[in-house]
């Protein structure tokens, strides 16, 4: 068991996190970020950046591409768990760099087109790679660099520096694509559409194992208590004591209702394509903009929950979410023009990117012990990303069977309602958190 016997650790100090080299602070917090999305890229980036193309090029349905997410789901539903004992125990930087090493490996499985069976246990692997090893070590380094006083900042920097990752790499992505099409995108054939498709997969696994590397290189060889020595054995003691505390559940329903949001992004490319009749490269367009809004909106949330507490941040973040998913639902954006759907979609990822950025931070909010974070992060997420196992699924089955908006309108009332769950409970964990703190 990792941590003393109180179980209540002094946070890290910044030599502890960096080894007292100078610079070195950032380039590790660039590497968490690199990192925290290039394990991503296969698994999901393609998917929500191209999915039309997917679709295509693979010949799938959205249900067959949402039964492979949800076989991602289901393994990584046990990884989780697994995963944070492992993340208090072991180094982050040997985890994560060998979960980037076998995710990207995956890669080259998946530029041969495999078909819809491999395809499952592909994404089952990546359930693995990418949850197992890497989800609480990530999680845990990064608590560990915002010591005492930079929580929302820590979280807010990682996912926005995430956010802006998967950015660049889409757009160089989107740029490979429309070099290798033909002048113009309707007259492509399928041959030349496949071709095209195969180099973006390319791109994303070359970013994926060279930041493999990078992590190797930059994130220090530590203990998760910040030292170098002093091993401590594998114990569940931490999973028991964080299933005492009655924020730790909240918390796991407020990541369910964020992360569903979340998982709704994977159908803005294909909404701005039936919505509004844009072109492959023009749909791809739109969810490489909901990357740079991710970017904006994860920091600045992450700044804000610095100052008036991330609880806040993530209440006023549901209440964008229900709002813009509640003006996509009811259809009356569209006929319309471009520019106000877009607007739209905008808006509502700056809510989804905001809740993303800073519900991770509760745990230090939640007043959940350092030693204890990993184990935390595991019964958080087993709970809190089951959107993986139904969302994929759920999707699939509404999109398909209401073609065209229709679908997409019945996608959107359902986020919103997981929003409505989430505002809730956010208001229900700041009551105990304040309760606790004055017990008088």
């Amino acid at each position: 068991m990792a941590g003393s016997g109180d179980g209540a650790p002094a946070d890290p100090t910044r030599t502890d996190v960096t080894g007292g080299i100078p610079g070195q602070r950032g380039l590790i917090i660039l590497a968490l970020m690199a990192a925290g999305e290039a394990v991503y890229f296969l698994p999901f980036v393609l998917a929500r950046v191209f999915r039309p193309t997917l679709l295509d090029v693979f010949g799938i349905t959205n249900l067959e591409l949402g039964t492979a997410f949800s076989l991602y789901g289901i393994v990584a539903i046990v990884a989780y768990f697994a995963g944070g004992p492992l993340a208090d125990r072991y180094s982050a930087r040997r985890l994560m760099a060998f979960a980037l090493l076998a995710t990207g490996l995956g890669g080259i499985v998946l530029a041969g087109f495999p078909s819809p069976r491999a395809m499952n246990v592909l994404w089952a692997f990546w359930g693995m790679t990418s949850v197992l090893l890497f989800w609480a070590a990530m999680i845990r380094a990064t608590r560990e660099w915002g010591g005492r006083s930079m929580q929302g900042r820590a979280y807010g920097l990682l996912d926005g520096g995430r956010g802006l990752m998967a950015a660049l790499a889409a757009s160089l992505a989107l740029a490979v694509f429309a070099a290798l099409l033909p002048g113009e995108v309707p007259t492509a054939t399928p041959e030349q559409r496949a071709t095209a498709f195969r180099g973006v997969i390319w791109v994303f696994t070359g970013l994926t194992l060279g930041i493999g590397v990078l992590v190797w290189l930059i994130v220090p060889e530590t203990t998760p208590q910040g030292g170098t020595g002093g091993r401590q054995r594998l114990s569940l003691y931490g999973v028991r004591a964080v299933c005492r505390m009655p924020a730790v559940w909240l918390q796991a329903v407020i990541v369910i209702c964020a992360y569903t949001g979340y998982k709704a992004t994977d159908d803005f490319s294909l909404l701005a394509r039936d919505a509004l009749g844009f072109d492959e490269v023009a749909a791809s367009g739109i969810g490489t903009l909901s990357f740079w809004v991710r970017a904006a909106a994860a920091v600045t949330a992450g700044y804000l929950g610095d100052r008036i507490d991330a609880s806040r941040v993530i209440a006023w973040g549901f209440a964008i979410l229900i709002a813009g998913c509640l003006l996509i639902a009811s259809g009356v954006l569209v006929p319309g023009p471009a520019w106000v759907l877009i607007a739209t979609v905008v808006t509502t990822g700056v809510g989804i990117y905001a809740l993303r950025g800073v519900y991770f931070a509760l745990l230090a909010e939640g007043a959940v012990p350092l030693a204890y974070t990993g184990s935390a992060v595991g019964v958080v997420s087993v709970l809190g990303f089951t959107p993986d196992v139904f969302m994929g699924p759920l999707m699939g089955v509404l999109l398909d069977r209401s073609p065209g908006l229709a679908g997409h309108q019945h996608v959107f009332a359902a986020v919103a309602g997981f929003g409505a769950i989430g505002l809730l409970a956010t208001l229900a964990f700041r009551r105990v958190t304040r309760a606790a703190a004055n017990p008088g």
